[in-house]
Parts: C-alpha cells; sequence; structure tokens
C-alpha cells in the first residue's frame, strides 16, 4: 500500500519495510515487542494508547528514566502515540479511518472486545482488504479457554517450560524474562511479514490469530516432540541437559561456567583438557547416549576436578581444546562487554525528557543492505496525536481541540505532537 507518511516521521535510509504502516493496538509486552521489530526495521508504528493511563506498562517500575518507565521503554522506540478513546463515538472512528490508511493493524485485547467497537478483522477487513490484522491472545479466538486472559506466568506454567525448568528436586520454575510474551512477538512480527508477502502475490490481506499458548508449546521444540515420540513426560534436569552429557553448568575454584560437550570428539578433547584422557575410553562415557544413562557417575568425576582450579584456568584450557565453555555473565558484563561493543547492542535514542535514551540494539542491524536502526525514541503518552490527526487524516486544529476538550482523544504533554523529539 503506496500510502504517505505522517509528519514527523523520518524512516532510517535503506529501511526493509519503508513505506509500511502498523497501526498498533497492543499492550505490555507481547504486541508491542512485535511491533517494535516492525518498527526498527522501518516500519511507521502508531501506537494507540487510552489517554487516561496508557499503556500499562509505562507505571510499571522502578526503575524510571526521569519518569519514563524502563519496562515500557524497551519494548516502543520507534513508535508515535495516539492516545485515543475507544468506548468513544469519534474515538472509534479515529481508529477505524487510520486502519484505513494502515497496511498492518496488532491488537491483544480479549476475544470479541474489538467487534465491541466495530474495530474486529471482519468490520476493518470490509473497508480495507488489503490489511493484515494480528489477534494475540492468550489462547486464541476460539476454544475452550479463549476468554481466559493470557498473562505470561500462568502461560508457561500451561505450555510445559515451567515443568522442566528448575532443579531435580525442586519445585517447577519460570523463566527469568517473560518468554512466552517476547516468543510470540516474534511470531508476531513473522507472521505479519509472511502475511505481508503473501498479499504482493495476491492483494489480500488477512487476520493471524496467535496464542501466546500456541507459541509456548511451539518453542518446547525437541522435548516436545520427545514427548510425541516417547510417550514420557521430560524431567527437570536444572543447569544440565535432557539429551546431552556433560552439557551443563560446573562450579569452578571462584565461580561458575558453562560446559557445552556436543559430540564425542569434543567429549575426547574436554577429557584431555582435564587432565583425565582414560574417561573417553571408558565404555561407560565413550558414546553420547551411555553418557546420558551413566550421568551421575561421569558428573561425580567431573565436578571435584573442575572445582580444584579458577575459572579463567578452565576457559583459556578450553579453549584452547576447542571445547564450548563459558563464564555465567550479569547484564553489567553483558553490556560492558567487547562482544556488545562488536555487535552494537547499545543503541543511544535522544528522549525529550530523559535525555540520550541507552536501548538494546536490534539484532537485524547486521543485515547486509536494509539494516535495522535506532529511529524515533519511544513516545510520551499522547505526543503525536495532533500531529497525525492533523496531517495523516486531515484534521483541522479546532477539530483536534474540540475532540480532546470532549475527552475522544488525549493531546499528551504540551507542546507534543509538533514534530519534536523525531530523529532519522
Amino acid at each position: 500500500m503506496n500510502l504517505p507518511r505522517a509528519e514527523g516521521h523520518t524512516p532510517c535510509p535503506a529501511s526493509a519495510l519503508e513505506g509500511v504502516r502498523v497501526l498498533d493496538l497492543s499492550r505490555v509486552l507481547a504486541g508491542p515487542f512485535a511491533t517494535q521489530i516492525l518498527a526498527d526495521l522501518g516500519a511507521e508504528v502508531i501506537k494507540i494508547e487510552d489517554p487516561a493511563r496508557g499503556d500499562e506498562t509505562r507505571a510499571w517500575g522502578p526503575p524510571f528514566a526521569k519518569g519514563e518507565s524502563a519496562y515500557f521503554l524497551s519494548v516502543n522506540r520507534g513508535k508515535r502515540s495516539v492516545a485515543v478513546n475507544l468506548k468513544s463515538p469519534d474515538g472509534g472512528r479515529i481508529v477505524r479511518e487510520l486502519a484505513l490508511r494502515s497496511d498492518v493493524l496488532v491488537e491483544n485485547f480479549k476475544p470479541g472486545d474489538m467487534a465491541r467497537y466495530g474495530l474486529d478483522y471482519q468490520s476493518l477487513a470490509a473497508l480495507n482488504p488489503k490489511l493484515v490484522y494480528c489477534s494475540v491472545t492468550g489462547f486464541g479466538q476460539d476454544g475452550p479457554m479463549r476468554d481466559m486472559p493470557g498473562y505470561d506466568f500462568a502461560v508457561q506454567a500451561l505450555c510445559g517450560i515451567m515443568a522442566v525448568t528448575g532443579e531435580p528436586e525442586g519445585p517447577p520454575m519460570k523463566v527469568g524474562v517473560a518468554w512466552v510474551d517476547i516468543l510470540c512477538g516474534l511470531y508476531a512480527a513473522v507472521g505479519v511479514l509472511a502475511a505481508l508477502r503473501a498479499r504482493d502475490r495476491t492483494g489480500q490481506g488477512q487476520h493471524i490469530d496467535l496464542a501466546l499458548w500456541d507459541a509456548g508449546v511451539a518453542a518446547m521444540a525437541n522435548l516436545a516432540q520427545a514427548y510425541l515420540v516417547s510417550g514420557q513426560e521430560p524431567g527437570r534436569y536444572g543447569n544440565a541437559h535432557a539429551q546431552i552429557v556433560p552439557y551443563q553448568l560446573f562450579a569452578a575454584a571462584d565461580g561458575f561456567l558453562v560446559v557445552a560437550v556436543g559430540n564425542d570428539a569434543q567429549f575426547r578433547r574436554f577429557c584431555r583438557a582435564l587432565g583425565m584422557p582414560e574417561l573417553a575410553d571408558d565404555p561407560r562415557y565413550a558414546t553420547n547416549p551411555a553418557r546420558v544413562e551413566h550421568r551421575q557417575s561421569l558428573v561425580s568425576v567431573l565436578a571435584p576436578a573442575l572445582a580444584a582450579k579458577p575459572t579463567a584456568h578452565w576457559l583459556a584450557s578450553l579453549r584452547e581444546a576447542k571445547v564450548p565453555a563459558a563464564p555465567v555473565w550479569g547484564l553489567g558484563e553483558v553490556f560492558g562487554s567487547q562482544l556488545a561493543r562488536a555487535r552494537g547492542m547499545r543503541w543511544t535514542v535522544g528522549h525529550p525528557t530523559a535525555g540520550d535514551l541507552q536501548v538494546v540494539g536490534s539484532p537485524f542491524q547486521h543485515m547486509s543492505l536494509t539494516p535495522a536502526r535506532p529511529g524515533d525514541p519511544p513516545p510520551r503518552l499522547g505526543e503525536h496525536t495532533r500531529v497525525v490527526l492533523e496531517s495523516l487524516l486531515g484534521y483541522a486544529s479546532e477539530t483536534v481541540d474540540r475532540l480532546a476538550e470532549e475527552g475522544a482523544i488525549g493531546l499528551g504533554p504540551k507542546g507534543a505532537g509538533e514534530g519534536e523529539g523525531a530523529v532519522a
């Protein structure tokens, strides 16, 4: 869809998604993560927020960067905020007008909620047949759990990941980040791009019904397939691997390191590096299936040997032996590393109130022709309402003022919406 951009948004040069407009009606994490990926790749993303409270994550903290929630900042760069009251007839009309001028709509309302506003896929597709409409819910648009809210923690409990995470004798454990939300956001971005590619061929948009639970189950990958093959529930192995040994966390004399022996040749080199080459000739340990079967006895030999010397010794020794091993880094070590500098994993964007704001770089920045680049900073609530309504929808300034007075829209911070804060 060849549409003019609203003022106040400047695409980065050589953007893969230049010319694609995304209407983002999602909040919290999964949907905003997906639309931020699209923004990083050059799409114009207009984020619709409630004028009274905005995205819930604006209040999730601490920490805050001069009043801006780190949680919100993490998944909303490159977007513009338009504050619209969907319960207002004028607010619903504004969103429909924006949908007519958009290529993609992403929402994460409960099933049926968008229909109440006349903003469901069927209603909008009748007006804009080329629209790609992605609905992100906890458990899908149909099925026995469609009405249950989709919280990452609950979905982790229901998709199998908690049953296999944690120490063998301990309770089930969630992943430290909102794992299902992030995966679902990735699936949503991939689905949108696939639907846009299909539209290139057919001229027809489509509805993407994406569930957090579906994404979580699919991401169980080899463990899910192992269950389907064997009918046996996988156990919890803590920091070990269910099907590869030794592939786990070990304590060194001064800290911890991960050893990831992926094949028998690596195991032989590992044993030589430990000064115990005879282990590789022991029939109990010579092959990976044998090592899995005799996991306990092997680990009982390896653990004290590794605990006898410091982490640096083992990392150097195993690197020389070409055996995969790594220290356990905290985020300070992650972002302070030469690797982070080489891979550009800190971006800086200029924020109107937070100043020079550091954000996490996109993995897509290394595309050879159309790399992801930092775009606009994460927006303040309603910051771009006026500029979008006037430049994209053609509303008169007096009309925008009247809609704000009537509560249909919010205009955000004083002076916002006039192109300030936009970066190339």
